[in-house]
Parts: structure tokens; sequence; C-alpha cells
């Protein structure tokens, strides 16, 4: 086995016996024993159609959900600030641009307010209360329809959705101003609204408006680039965990990454193959145990995202 040489955000350089040795060792990938289930392995590899310096760059779109981040913009740049109480209006850490510069936001706490806002809660209701004009979910505008999904997501679950995360208590908090300024506001307050429009699931709400405190998001723009070539090199350090090249691996592990990108997705059981245990290892995610997603990869000049996912094999 030939050498390779990886490139990750920090360089690691493997030789051809070390790979051997350590694949030596990794029975859990290459071999299986009587106590051994076979799992699956699936690789997934995208291929990200646009520039690298565009892919990083935050832009937000038309939609309603991003009109406080299109507002917090146009505060922060190039040099100001802009604060909102209880919620973020842009991604953390976000690499944005203005007249040619580059910027990355930043949010601080810069202090705590105690001020009033409405309080959304809902009580499920048997079927047949729900009336034969019930309001289906589905009719709301999105932002108005979201909070009630959000509170059957919770109630279905028990409290264990992800979407449970979002409530106050029992209650959603109505921050943002396309929350503020809807019908959750202005005559929803006692309505019956059910998940379709035979009534199933259905819910009243109930609005009330209370106090709570709650903290001042400040968001700045840190000047990060002047020109388009010197934030690429930011785009590489930042978002590639890993590079490789062609001519560094060999040609059974690079015949494999290319029929991964083909497919989108490949897949092995166990014992895995040799090939695939060394391109498990060269994208650094040897020690994955069930999922790792979100990673990037710098390969023959394009880039790509790629998760792994181990599965029990049927």
């Amino acid at each position: 086995m030939t050498g390779m040489v990886l490139q990750r955000r920090t360089t690691l350089q493997l030789a051809g016996t070390t790979i051997v040795s350590a694949l030596a060792g990794c029975s859990s990938l290459t071999s299986e024993t009587s106590t051994t289930e076979k799992k699956e392995y699936t690789l997934s590899l995208d291929r990200i159609e646009q520039p690298l310096v565009k892919y990083v760059r935050y832009q937000p779109d038309d939609s309603v959900y991003d009109q406080p981040a299109h507002r917090a913009l146009s505060d922060i740049l190039p040099d100001g600030r802009h604060t909102t109480y209880g919620y973020k209006p842009l991604p953390e850490d976000a690499y944005v641009a203005h007249d040619g510069r580059y910027y990355q936001t930043k949010p601080v706490v810069t202090g705590e307010r105690r001020m009033e806002r409405p309080f959304v809660r809902v009580t499920p209701l048997p079927e047949d209360e729900a009336p034969d004009d019930v309001i289906a979910v589905d009719s709301l505008a999105q932002p108005v329809g979201r909070v009630i999904k959000i509170h059957h997501s919770d109630t279905v679950s028990d409290g264990e959705s992800g979407s449970s995360d979002l409530l106050h208590g029992d209650a959603y908090v109505l921050r943002r101003p396309y929350e503020l300024n809807s019908r959750l506001t202005d005559d929803l307050d006692g309505e019956i609204v059910a998940m379709d429009a035979d009534g199933h699931w259905a819910y009243r709400v109930n609005v009330t408006t209370e106090q709570l405190s709650e903290p001042a998001n400040t968001t700045l723009a840190i000047n990060v680039a002047d020109t388009t070539d010197a934030f690429r090199d930011i785009a590489f350090a930042a978002r590639v965990d890993t590079r490789l090249d062609p001519a560094d691996l060999d040609d059974p592990v690079q015949q494999l990454l290319a029929r991964s990108v083909a497919r989108d997705t490949y897949r092995e059981t166990t014992p895995l193959s040799t090939e695939f245990t060394t391109l498990i290892d060269s994208l650094d995610l040897e020690d994955v145990e069930t999922a790792s997603n979100g990673h990037h990869l710098w390969y023959d000049d394009t880039l790509y995202r790629y998760s792994l996912y181990i599965n029990d094999a049927n």
C-alpha cells in the first residue's frame, strides 16, 4: 500500500504500513466474532454545485422567516449593531458579504429586559368537540401554523420531540415580528384548530400576555477579509473538514470513492472491505458509533457534503 497524505484542518500524514497495521487491529470494522452483530455502514456523498465561496456565505431569502435576518444585516453592515430580545435573528458565526468585503456575524448577550410577551398554549379536545367548520392548521399562514404544529408535536410525543425545546414550559412565546403581527395576536384566542379539516387532533388555542425576562442579544459584524481570494482561504479553513487528492490515494480507494460519488450513497455490511475501511479512516470517521453528518470534503477540486450512518443489518 502506497503512502497517503490527508490534509484536514490540521495536517495528518499516514504511511501505508501504518494504515495496514491499524486495519489489522480494527476488528470492529474488518472482522467478526461470534458475539458481534452485523452492522450496515452507509456513506453519503453529495456534490455541492456552488463554488466554495458562495456556498459558505449566508444569504437570507425572501421568506417571512428571514425578515429579521434582513433587518439585522441592514443594521450591522459594515460596522453597526442590532439588538433583539429572546431570539437571534442570524445564524451564529455566519459569513456575509458587503461592498466586496467579507464579515462574520457575532452575537453577544449585552443585558436583560423584563417585558411583556404573548404566550400561546393549546388544550387538546376530543374529536367530537371539533366544529364542522374547524380551522385546519394548513389553512393558516405559515408562522401561525408552525406554532400549532410545534404544540402538536409536543403533545403526541409527550414532550419528547425536538420541537418541545422551543416551548417555554407549556407555552410558545411569540417574539419575532412575523409572529407578533399574526392571527395569533389578533383573532385566534379561544378558537379551535385541528390538524386536518376533519377535526382530527383538535386544539383550543389560548393566548395570554405575560411578563418574562428576555436576554438582549446584540449582533455585530467582524471584518474578516477584504478580497474574495482572502475569503476563500478562510472558507477552506472554516468549513472544509477533509482534503483529499486523487494522486495520494491507492487505486482501489480512488475507485470506491468515485463509485460512492456516482451513487450518492455507498453501503457495506460488516466485515467491511479494506478499501471501504481505508476510505472511512481517510474521512476521519473511524470513531463513529451510530451517525456523523454535516462534514465537508474537498476532493479533485470539488466540494462534497458527507455523512456516515451505522445501523443493525437486516
